[in-house]
């Protein structure tokens, strides 16, 4: 019978490796924050326009700040407008580049109608970062009450987007760039979290053969299993599940999507990838989080800005690249 007290120890020891390990590269990135990018390095200018989802707090708010203080033009979005207004106004107070807008990624008429807006008023954009996102559990809470809702905004919102934004993506010969904020809870080999169903694993790690069709089908059977109460044996994700399966399905569209846009001619080039920001200090985590907005923030900025920008299909964290 193995020894638990030593077992425990151990998975103890192990915890405080890795948190040493996780502090010390947030630290490395502090550092790397403060250095100012060089002339060489700096690709944009106040014409290059960035539009950040589901940005009036949190990690969305303040991608946001950071892109404007690089000084790249961005239009913070939200689904309440009277809160967006308020939102630039710290902006507009110090001087950032920063104007705001409508949008519900759940309504296709508020997507259409801020692509003609976004069209007629800055002729399109050349970074997306798609933050806007919803999660109801915290702490141990494992409910899919919610779970059409969080399938819907954080998937099938995320992809509405992608699709009514890439026809406005600006040709450059550094290519537009598309960040995906989503989570390591979606991947799909995690050692805490993983998806418990070999042949779905298989079938979503197939770069060949991945498609769209594979991704919707994947989410919706998801969302019948909570529907007709069998997804606890469904071998989805033990936790946060909707969250997690949600995220899981972004991961998998940004890896396709990656591969159908490396089709498009030099000159119109379009960048993706989407990056794990951390459990962040926001209302998304009931403030329970470890990582500062600031530290969250960062690699959807970093990714955004990449100099050499032939970088796509990828996943990361803390400017590190994961397996998906």
């Amino acid at each position: 019978m193995p020894n638990s007290h030593s077992d425990r120890k151990r998975e103890m020891g192990h915890k405080d490796k890795s948190k040493d390990k996780k502090d010390k590269r947030l630290q490395q990135i502090s550092l790397l924050r403060t250095i100012p990018y060089s002339d060489h390095q700096r690709w944009w200018s106040k014409e290059t326009i960035a539009v950040v989802t589901g940005a009036n707090r949190g990690i969305g708010f303040e991608i946001c700040k950071q892109l404007a203080y690089h000084g790249i033009t961005v239009i913070l979005t939200s689904r309440d407008d009277g809160v967006a207004i308020e939102s630039i106004k710290v902006f507009q107070e110090g001087g950032l580049d920063v104007a705001c807008h409508k949008l519900d990624v759940l309504d296709s008429s508020s997507i259409n109608q801020f692509a003609e807006w976004l069209k007629d008023n800055y002729g399109g954009l050349d970074i997306l970062v798609n933050n806007a996102g919803v999660n109801f559990n915290f702490g141990s809470d494992n409910s899919v009450e919610n779970a059409h809702k969080v399938i819907d905004t954080n998937y099938h919102g995320t992809k509405k987007m992608i699709q009514a934004m890439i026809p406005l993506m600006k040709p450059s010969s550094v290519g537009a760039r598309i960040v995906n904020v989503t989570s390591r809870l979606g991947r799909l080999n995690g050692r805490r979290n993983r998806l418990d169903n070999d042949a779905l694993r298989e079938k979503l790690s197939d770069i060949e053969s991945l498609s769209e069709e594979v991704i919707d089908e994947t989410v919706n059977t998801f969302v019948q299993q909570v529907e007709n109460g069998t997804w606890v044996s469904g071998g989805w994700p033990p936790k946060f599940t909707d969250y997690s399966v949600s995220k899981l399905a972004v991961n998998a569209y940004t890896r396709f999507l990656s591969k159908k846009l490396c089709e498009r001619p030099e000159g119109q080039k379009i960048y993706i990838n989407c990056y794990c920001p951390g459990w962040v200090k926001t209302a998304l985590t009931g403030y329970a989080g470890s990582v500062t907005v600031e530290e969250g923030a960062d690699t959807g900025v970093w990714l955004s800005l990449l100099p050499d920008q032939a970088i796509t299909g990828k996943f990361f964290a803390e400017r590190r690249e994961i397996h998906f």
